[in-house]
């Protein structure tokens, strides 16, 4: 929650844009409850890159490998455990366009449309 506010503080565009979305689909009088987030898309791309540049746990379940295999150029023996930098695969270049910048269009998608990334290389 604090990063998603730091990061709409310095980009005050997307804090109006979220401000006018909630004024229109709940207004003023009402508290936004998660029932209300499937209505909220720009809202959604909020929370969804702010995730993506701070993932509330770095590292993600480790796991073990159950078999022998290779994984880009590395062997991996049965047996190995296995961590993943969620950190850094969401800032690497070689997956995400200018990974660093906090850009809500990665995250669009017309009504209907099936979901993809246009900012993912």
């Amino acid at each position: 929650m604090e990063w998603a506010l730091a990061l709409l503080l310095n980009h005050p565009e997307a804090l109006q844009k979220v401000h006018d979305e909630i004024e229109a689909h709940i207004g003023h009088q009402c508290m936004v409850t998660d029932s209300d987030l499937s209505n909220l898309r720009y809202l959604n791309n909020v929370i969804k890159e702010t995730l993506r540049l701070f993932p509330p746990g770095p590292l993600l379940v480790p796991r073990e490998s159950t078999m022998e295999c290779k994984v880009g150029d590395l062997h991996v023996p049965c047996g190995t455990m296995l961590l993943v930098n969620a950190h850094m695969v969401h800032r690497d270049p070689e997956v995400w366009a200018n990974p660093r910048r906090f850009m809500l269009e990665r995250f669009e998608i017309e009504e209907g449309e099936e979901y993809k990334l246009s900012y993912i290389r």
